[in-house]
């Protein structure tokens, strides 16, 4: 593949000139010396007059260059094997009066798919956290086995044609060139394994390629981050079972996720791991703190664990106060219009979770008219919505910080996931145009969209490979 550097524009000289100050900027930082610190503020005068005179050198746009840049853009984006690591499913979704091949109100389908120009989608075997019982396992694996079945419909069934399940890097290839959308499977919390570790290779060959050992609460295998609400742990990290269920994965070729458990269970899983792990959806928590996202201790044992870190576009991970700002004027306008029309709105979005389906639906057709008049009036709203750009701030970071050979893209579509510019599939293309803007070649970008998650896919099935050979 032909690696192309960006030129055409000034923001790129700036992104360049702001990379190389944060590299050397991270080098001297150690260095105390009276003299280092000196040159560091001389350094930071001179990175900040660049960044004034590239400014003014850019204030009046070339459309002509714009239009360049976008013709590269979209070269590489279709070049380009585009993927996402976590996409949310409905069982509901996966029949025959509404499935992925109809563009539905889902932020991913097939349709948007074909859209925006994303190749390959994760789509998710999630399982709420419940109680430790076994009547709670038998609901859990239940629940995991519905959503596996509504996967192999779509794919094997319905539209084997449009869709295809990906088991190895080689058939994402395949399958790619063949034309077609890929689907491939996560496991986001181990729940439903239950207590009987055969599970883990029952799942594997169902499909699932990756699995977190939590989700939001502590399962019978790992810690959550959830416990640092209330600084109440089940293991102190992980269990003995957590322990086992590490080792399985790597036996059998599923990458062990890092997105939900808690740090400890993720320093400890990395320290066990003979594989690499991954993150199937986290972003950098030096940016923004909050538990869900991976700070810089986890990011460079991950790096050493030669990992990868898939970047995720959740508003409230990528920026909380920026989110919670646009939020609020959001909520203060809907609610001045619906006044206005004396129609009543639920107190909070989560109790729409506690209606049944008929009266979700009965209340959304009811809050309509209130919901169309805020889309014609969002220009009245002066706070921003996180964006595109926002987003690809920690993409920059956690390259910068591990190194762009483990750093990936994800979207927990459907699941809460999305930024503006990147609200669902179809709007893939807007990331790709924004990693050029900021000097992104084509090859970084490749790895980015999906070289470094397929390449830590083929370490760990060639180390279950290795432990298999071992035990015969």
């Amino acid at each position: 593949m032909k690696s192309t550097k960006v030129r055409e524009s000034p923001i790129v000289v700036i992104r360049n000139v702001e990379v190389w100050y944060r590299n050397l900027c991270t080098f001297l930082v150690p260095y105390r010396f009276p003299e280092i610190q000196i040159v560091m503020r001389l350094l930071t005068v001179l990175f900040a007059s660049s960044l004034l005179l590239v400014g003014c050198t850019s204030s009046t746009s070339d459309p002509a260059s714009d239009a360049s840049m976008e013709d590269l853009a979209r070269g590489i984006h279709e070049r380009a094997i585009t993927l996402d690591t976590h996409d949310d499913i409905n069982v509901r979704n996966f029949t025959e009066e509404a499935n992925y091949t109809m563009d539905l109100p889902t932020q991913v389908n097939i349709p948007k798919m074909n859209a925006g120009g994303l190749d390959v989608a994760w789509l998710v075997v999630y399982t709420g956290q419940g109680e430790l019982t076994d009547e709670g396992y038998a609901a859990a694996y239940e629940n995991a086995v519905s959503k596996f079945e509504a996967i192999h419909w779509l794919a094997e069934e319905k539209a084997p044609d449009q869709i295809e399940i990906a088991y190895t890097s080689d058939d994402v290839r395949r399958i790619v060139g063949e034309g077609k959308k890929v689907a491939m499977i996560g496991v986001e919390n181990a729940y439903p394994v239950g207590l009987d570790l055969d599970n883990i290779r029952q799942f594997q060959e169902w499909g699932a390629r990756y699995m977190s050992l939590s989700h939001n609460g502590h399962s019978q295998f790992s810690d959550s981050n959830t416990g640092e609400r209330d600084d109440v742990w089940l293991h102190d990290g992980l269990s003995d079972l957590g322990r086992q269920a590490i080792a399985e994965m790597n036996r059998w070729g599923i990458m062990v996720d890092l997105s939900h458990p808690s740090k400890k269970a993720n320093m400890e899983t990395m320290a066990l791991s003979r594989a690499p792990v991954m993150a199937s959806h986290s972003s950098a928590r030096a940016l923004n703190d909050v538990s869900r996202n991976l700070d810089d201790e986890e990011l460079m044992a991950l790096k050493e664990n030669g990992g990868v870190v898939q970047t995720v576009a959740f508003r409230s991970y990528v920026d909380a106060d920026k989110h919670s700002a646009w939020q609020e004027a959001v909520n203060d306008l809907r609610t001045s219009i619906a006044q206005s029309m004396d129609i009543e709105l639920v107190a909070s979005r989560r109790d729409l979770f506690t209606m049944s389906p008929e009266a979700r639906e009965a209340y959304r057709e009811r809050v309509r008219p209130v919901e169309e008049a805020l889309e014609a009036r969002m220009d009245e709203i002066e706070a921003g919505p996180v964006d595109v750009a926002d987003f690809v701030d920690h993409i920059d970071y956690l390259v910068e910080l591990i190194g762009l050979d483990h750093v990936g893209i994800s979207s927990d579509f459907d699941g809460g996931g999305g930024v503006e510019g990147w609200m669902d599939a179809s709007e893939t293309f807007n990331v790709t145009m924004e990693l050029v803007r900021r000097g992104y070649t084509e090859d970084q970008i490749a790895q980015l969209w999906s070289g470094n998650l397929l390449r830590v896919l083929d370490e760990v099935q060639q180390v279950a490979a290795q432990i298999q050979a071992e035990a015969s």
